[in-house]
């Protein structure tokens, strides 16, 4: 079994920053990519931006050089640095984990975190 939780979101003023977190734990020998989505009221959860376990990453158009993805292998977190937030940033934010929890790692499953709200607003 794992386990994701989030932490750092937070209201913040357009133009600000916020620094979230995800901190996996449990049953863990490998983890491959890490992401982050995010869902806003009303609408479908959306990709904001993965990482893989080399440190390749990707960004949805709306995010991209404003956001910055990062991951600790060793720690099993992985970390979503917004700048220049906008209010259409509003949303609640969770990551996701590939997992695998043998060293064959043919298999991985997907894991969820809680989500943590992120309110961009004057």
């Amino acid at each position: 079994q794992v386990q994701l939780v989030e932490s750092g979101g937070g209201l913040v003023q357009p133009g600000g920053s916020l620094r979230l977190s995800c901190a996996a734990s449990g049953r863990i020998f490998r983890i491959d990519a890490m992401g982050w989505y995010r869902q806003a009221p009303g609408k479908e959860r959306e990709f904001v931006a993965t990482i893989t376990r080399g440190g390749t990453t990707n960004y949805s158009d709306s995010v991209k050089g404003r956001f910055t993805i990062s991951r600790d292998n060793g720690k099993n977190m992985v970390y979503l640095q917004m700048n220049s937030l906008k209010p259409e940033d509003t949303a609640v934010y969770y990551c996701k984990m590939e997992v695998c929890s043998g060293p064959l790692c043919l298999d991985t499953n997907a894991y969820w975190g809680q989500g943590t709200q992120v309110t961009v607003s004057s």
